[in-house]
C-alpha cells in the first residue's frame, strides 16, 4: 500500500519505573520501534548534565514511558485493546495517551528500516510489500511490520525461532499461547508442523494472526482462537508448545501446563529478561518440569523445557 500522507498516532504508555522492562516486552509484541522516555539513571552532574533542557530536569524519575506509533489511517482501538489486555494480565498500573501526531514523509521512510530478515540458518522474515528470490533451503514467512503484533525482530522472538529450527518435526502439532501475529506457529508449520492451535488473549492478536497465516498460505491444520492462557485451549497432546509471553504470566501457566504435554514434547518459553531467568526456571522445576536448555540474547532469556 502506498500512503499519501504524514499523520500517526502515537499510543504512549506510563509506568513506574520498575516495570519499564515489562512494559518494553509488551510493546515490542505491537512493533519494535519503540520511544522509550526513562529518566531514572540521568546524572545531572555528567558530562551532558549542563545541556539538559528543563523538560528533562523537571523530569519525574520514578515513572517511564514507552511509546509505539500507528499509521494515521490505522484504528486505533484494536491496538489499545491489545495492550490494555496484556498490561492488565501481567498486573501493572499503567497510563495511556493517545495524540495524533504529523511527520513529513514518516509514513514511507519508516518501511526502509523492515529488510528481509535473516534468523537462524534458514528462516527468513519477509515484509510483505519486499520482494525476495528465496535461496535453496530457505523457509520465508511474510509479515507486515506495520501492523503485527510480532515480527521476528525482537530477541525473544529470534530465539525461538531458531529454536524450533533445531526442533521441529516434520508432523509435530504445535501449541502456540499468546500467539501476537502468530510469527511462531507460521514458522513451526513451514518447519514441518502439521497442525497448529494458535490463542492470544486479545481478539485483535487473534484476527491479525489468521490473516498471517493466510499470507502465507497456511491454512490446513491451523486454528486460531481466544484464551486467556491455557483457558480455553483445544485439549490434547502437542509435540511443540511456544509461550513467548512474560516471565509472570509464563510463570502464572506452569502448573497447567503438563496436562498438555507428552514424554516427546518441547516446550518454549520466552518473554524473559535474563533477570528474571532463575526465576522462571525455579518455577520449571517445582511444576516438575526440565530445563533442557537456555538462549540468551542481549539481556533476554529463552528456554526450552520437557516433562
Amino acid at each position: 500500500m502506498n500512503y499519501e500522507y504524514s499523520e500517526w498516532t502515537q499510543i504512549r504508555v506510563t509506568v513506574k519505573t520498575p516495570f519499564l522492562d515489562r512494559l518494553t516486552a509488551i510493546m515490542s509484541v505491537v512493533d519494535t520501534n519503540l520511544m522509550i522516555e526513562d529518566y531514572s539513571d540521568f546524572n545531572l552532574h555528567g558530562m551532558y548534565g549542563e545541556l539538559a533542557d528543563d523538560t528533562i530536569l523537571n523530569a519525574d524519575r520514578t515513572v517511564a514511558s514507552v511509546s509505539v506509533f500507528l499509521p494515521a489511517e490505522e484504528n486505533p482501538d484494536k491496538t489499545l485493546s491489545f495492550i490494555r489486555d496484556r498490561i492488565a494480565a501481567d498486573g501493572i498500573e499503567a497510563q495511556i495517551a493517545v495524540a495524533d501526531l504529523n511527520e513529513a514523509d514518516w509514513v514511507n521512510n519508516w518501511k526502509q528500516y523492515y529488510k528481509p530478515l535473516h534468523i537462524g540458518k534458514k528462516t527468513v522474515i519477509i515484509p510483505k510489500w519486499e520482494k525476495y528470490e528465496a535461496a535453496a533451503g530457505e523457509i520465508c514467512v511474510r509479515m507486515d511490520p506495520g501492523m503485527a503484533f510480532g515480527t521476528g525482530s525482537h530477541e525473544t522472538t529470534r530465539s525461538i525461532i531458531e529454536m524450533l529450527e533445531e526442533n521441529v518435526k516434520p508432523g509435530d502439532s504445535v501449541l502456540d499461547v499468546g500467539t501476537g501475529s502468530g510469527i511462531l506457529g507460521i514458522c513451526a508449520m513451514k518447519l514441518g508442523g502439521i497442525s497448529c492451535c494458535a490463542y492470544d488473549i486479545a481478539p485483535i492478536a487473534v484476527e491479525v494472526a489468521e490473516e498471517n497465516f493466510a499470507e502465507n498460505g497456511i491454512s490446513s491444520g491451523v486454528e486460531c482462537g481466544v484464551s486467556d492462557l491455557l483457558a480455553g485451549v483445544k485439549q490434547g497432546k502437542y509435540d511443540i508448545i511456544c509461550a513467548n509471553i512474560v516471565a509472570d504470566i509464563i510463570i502464572r501457566m506452569l502448573p497447567d501446563i503438563s496436562v498438555f504435554m507428552n514424554e516427546g514434547t518441547r516446550l518454549f518459553l520466552s518473554g524473559i529478561i535474563s533477570e528474571r531467568c532463575d526465576e522462571v526456571c525455579r518455577a520449571v522445576t517445582e511444576n516438575s518440569l526440565k530445563v533442557c536448555e537456555i538462549r540468551t540474547n542481549n539481556g533476554w532469556a529463552a528456554i526450552k523445557v520437557s516433562l
